[in-house]
């Protein structure tokens, strides 16, 4: 990621988010909208197709996929065309840029939890034959990136912050971030730097918003009555239609099921954070009176998952629940917690660290929270909408022998196999 928002030194960092964040404006997500909705036709349509070769085949009325490599697919399209206007089309084939998209996941994945960085001793990325794969992964979408770049910059409209703010998104042939960020005024920014922010958004963009689904839809398929809820909600509010804009802010039960799922597993698990100065952390519950000590270039670890697990801050916190976001909650103990307050985020459409008072962080908080949060939240709502408003998901196996594996995210070891049903829609 070299130089994107995530790895980013202080100043590279300050610098980029002036210009990335104000591309995440209201316009562009609900332009986007249309973009979720487009791709998740496809899987719709894929599984689809597949269910009526079974049961022209053999009669059978259901068929078995893996949810994890279908969401994957579909997150990876999403963001394809969402921030570079990139069709991968992985739903539908294979080609070598998606191969190679997979091939450096993995191969950052292996690197993020690998004992020793055995790929920085020198000519390791050309001896080891894992590491000269990556080399060439790495090379096909940087080549694919590099034109993408060149593109974007060739047909340059040179305009301010708020010109671009205002174009007419919805009717934008290019309505992507890479846009917005090439033609933003007096943000020349090298072809390098650009490379970095988009592999980066990427790549953040990418596994965990598969992951969400993932997991939505494993919670969901232990829960039949909070499964049925759902549909009933989709029913009623999309009907046969599409989800939009308005229609999302109608799917209270669905987003609400995403923001659970979030709670659950977070994505990603662990957050770090460095402090540039030295400074004495609160002891918290349970901890040290006097807090602790820091000093300056400290790493810390923050433990979502713990966070989002712990039955200080949460009733039943293992149990899947989404409708407990709908309810104020104090815990008088906990000294310095000022409970979860929905009106302290007015107007948000989903939960936030806000309200929890940072006891749910799904995007980090402060300064360098996720910049992509909405757009990531509203990706998920839709896919999961369309998925609900057209099949019905068990799982194959126990829940059991789902296992999990956590790196940068928390995804399964063998994939979430589930069997599909098309819904007897009843409300037609």
């Amino acid at each position: 990621m070299g130089k994107g928002l995530i790895p980013a030194d202080l100043d590279t960092w300050k610098q980029r988010r002036r210009v990335i964040a104000p591309g995440f404006h209201a316009s562009y997500l609900e332009a986007m909208i249309k973009v979720f909705t487009t791709c998740s036709e496809r899987t719709v349509s894929k599984f689809h197709k597949l269910l009526e070769t079974a049961e022209s085949n053999n009669e059978w009325k259901s068929i078995e996929l893996d949810l994890e490599a279908e969401f994957s697919s579909l997150a990876l399209d999403i963001i394809g065309l969402g921030v570079f206007n990139y069709d991968f089309g992985s739903v539908t084939k294979e080609s070598p840029v998606i191969k190679a998209v997979y091939g450096t996941l993995f191969e950052a994945e292996h690197r993020s939890t690998f004992y020793i960085p055995y790929w920085k001793i020198p000519l390791a990325s050309w001896i080891v034959p894992r590491q000269r794969k990556f080399q060439s992964d790495l090379k096909i979408i940087n080549s694919c990136l590099d034109g993408l770049i060149r593109n974007a910059k060739e047909s340059r409209q040179e305009t301010d912050v708020e010109k671009l703010q205002q174009r007419d998104y919805l009717n934008l042939k290019d309505a992507s971030l890479l846009r917005f960020l090439v033609d933003m005024r007096g943000a020349d920014v090298d072809d390098r730097q650009l490379r970095d922010d988009l592999m980066t958004m990427l790549i953040a963009g990418h596994e965990t918003t598969a992951a969400v689904l993932t997991w939505a839809c494993f919670l969901l398929a232990q829960n039949t009555s909070k499964m049925k809820k759902a549909q009933a909600e989709v029913d009623s509010v999309l009907g046969d239609g599409r989800p939009t804009l308005e229609s999302l802010k109608n799917l209270q039960y669905i987003r609400l099921i995403v923001i659970e799922a979030l709670r659950l597993y977070p994505q990603p698990p662990l957050l770090i954070r460095r402090s540039l100065k030295s400074d004495v952390l609160p002891g918290g519950y349970k901890g040290a009176k006097d807090g602790y000590a820091i000093p300056a270039g400290t790493d810390l670890f923050i433990s979502v998952y713990n966070l989002h697990r712990s039955p200080y801050f949460w009733d039943s916190p293992h149990e899947f629940e989404p409708e407990r976001f709908l309810v104020q909650r104090k815990n008088e103990e906990i000294e310095g917690w000022a409970g979860f307050d929905p009106s302290r985020s007015p107007g948000a459409l989903y939960p936030n660290e806000i309200m929890s008072d940072f006891a749910f962080l799904p995007f980090g908080g402060g300064p360098r929270k996720c910049v992509g949060d909405q757009f990531a939240l509203m990706e998920s709502t839709v896919a999961l909408a369309m998925l609900l408003q057209n099949f019905d998901v068990e799982l194959k196996g126990n829940p059991e022998s789902v296992e999990l594996v956590t790196g940068a995210t928390i995804h399964t070891k063998n994939g979430l196999w589930c069997r599909l049903r098309k819904r007897s829609h009843s409300h037609h």
